[in-house]
C-alpha cells in the first residue's frame, strides 16, 4: 500500500458519512426506499424525516459554558425534522466536521496536542454558526454539561458507548500516519478517551487502527479482520450470511442503531462483504439504515484504503474536508 493509505482512508470515512447522511437514523427501510433510492450518489435531506425523535429530545444548558445548540435549539420538540436539515448534498455531518478540522488544525500548528485540540473543540462547539447541523450527539452534550459544572477539560468525558466515538480515528491515523504502530495505538486510545470514557468504544477504536495499519502493510481485509478482530465477528459465521439481505443481517443479526457492540461488527460485516468495491459498500451501508454515517467510519476508511483508486470519482461534490 502506500504512504498515502491512512489520508485515503479519512477520505473514505467522510465520503461514506456525506453518502449516509439524508438517510441517517432511518429506521424505515421502505420510507428510506421512497425517499432517496437508490443512495448511490450525494443527496440533500429533507423535512419531514419520518424516524426522528428531535420531537422528544431535549438540551437545557446549565450555563453559557454548555451553549452549544444555538439557533438549532428551536428545532428540538419538533417533529419530523431532519437531523441534517441544513446540510447540503455532498457535506458532512458536525463530527467527521471535527474529525477534518482535527487534521487541518493539527497540521497547522506543528502536530498533534490533545490539550490544544481540547482547547479547539470548546471553541468551535461554542462558535454559532460554525456548523449547520440540527443534531448535536448525546455525547457533545455530555461533555459540555460537565464542563458547564466546573470540571476540568480532562474530566468531562462522557460513559457514550456509540459508533461516532470512531469518527475521528481516521482522521487522527492520516495525521500520525509516520509513527509507529503501538505509539498509534496509544494516541488514538488518548484521543477517543477524551470524550468516550467506554471499554468497548476505545476497544473498538484500537481495533479500526489495527486494522487499516495490517491493510497499509499488505493483507487482504479477510486476513486482517481474521487476525485482529476476531471479538468482534465469526467470518465463518458470515460466510452463511452471504445469501441473506443486507436489511436482514443489518436488522435481524445486527441491530442498525448506534451502540458499539451492534455497530462494529455490522460494521465489518458490511466491509469484509463488500471488499471489492468502495461504492457497493458505502451505497449498502447507506440504505440499511441506522446510524450508517457512523458506521461510515470503519465501512468508508476500510474500504478506501482497500480501494484507493475507487474514491476518485467521489471527490468530486464533497464538501467538507480539510
Amino acid at each position: 500500500m502506500s504512504e498515502s493509505c491512512f489520508e485515503t482512508a479519512f477520505r473514505g470515512s467522510l465520503i461514506a458519512d456525506a453518502v449516509s447522511m439524508p438517510v441517517h437514523w432511518y429506521y424505515d427501510r421502505e420510507a428510506l426506499r421512497r425517499d432517496y433510492a437508490p443512495v448511490n450518489r450525494y443527496h440533500a435531506p429533507k423535512n419531514p424525516h419520518p424516524d426522528s425523535i428531535l420531537w422528544r429530545s431535549s438540551y437545557e444548558p446549565l450555563n453559557e459554558k454548555a451553549e452549544i445548540l444555538h439557533d438549532q435549539a428551536q428545532y428540538w420538540g419538533q417533529r419530523g425534522i431532519h437531523y441534517h436539515q441544513f446540510l447540503q448534498a455532498g457535506e458532512n455531518t458536525l463530527n467527521y466536521k471535527l474529525a477534518a478540522e482535527l487534521l487541518r488544525f493539527s497540521r497547522e500548528r506543528g502536530g498533534y496536542d490533545a490539550d490544544a485540540w481540547l482547547q479547539r473543540y470548546v471553541e468551535l462547539m461554542r462558535r454559532p454558526g460554525w456548523h449547520q447541523d440540527s443534531y448535536v450527539e448525546e455525547v457533545h452534550r455530555g461533555f459540555f454539561t460537565k464542563l458547564a459544572q466546573g470540571k476540568s477539560l480532562r474530566r468531562c468525558a462522557v460513559r457514550d458507548e456509540h459508533i461516532g466515538g470512531l469518527s475521528q480515528v481516521p482522521a487522527l491515523c492520516a495525521l500520525l500516519a509516520d509513527t509507529d504502530r503501538e505509539s498509534l495505538r496509544q494516541q488514538v486510545k488518548e484521543h477517543v478517551g477524551l470524550t468516550h470514557a467506554h471499554a468497548n468504544v476505545l476497544r473498538a477504536a484500537d481495533t479500526l487502527v489495527r486494522l487499516l495499519w495490517e491493510i497499509r502493510e499488505g493483507l487482504s481485509l479477510e486476513e486482517a479482520i481474521q487476525q485482529q478482530a476476531g471479538d468482534w465477528i465469526s467470518l465463518r459465521k458470515a460466510e452463511g450470511w452471504l445469501t441473506q439481505p443486507d436489511t436482514h443481517v443489518i436488522g435481524q443479526r445486527y441491530s442498525p442503531a448506534c451502540y458499539i457492540d451492534q455497530s462494529m461488527p455490522a460494521s465489518l460485516y458490511l466491509a469484509w462483504k463488500y471488499a471489492d468495491s468502495f461504492s457497493e459498500a458505502i451505497q449498502a451501508n447507506a440504505e440499511v439504515g441506522g446510524d450508517n454515517c457512523h458506521r461510515g467510519a470503519v465501512v468508508g476508511a476500510l474500504l478506501a484504503a482497500l480501494n484507493p483508486d475507487q474514491i476518485k470519482v467521489w471527490e468530486e461534490g464533497l464538501l467538507a474536508g480539510p
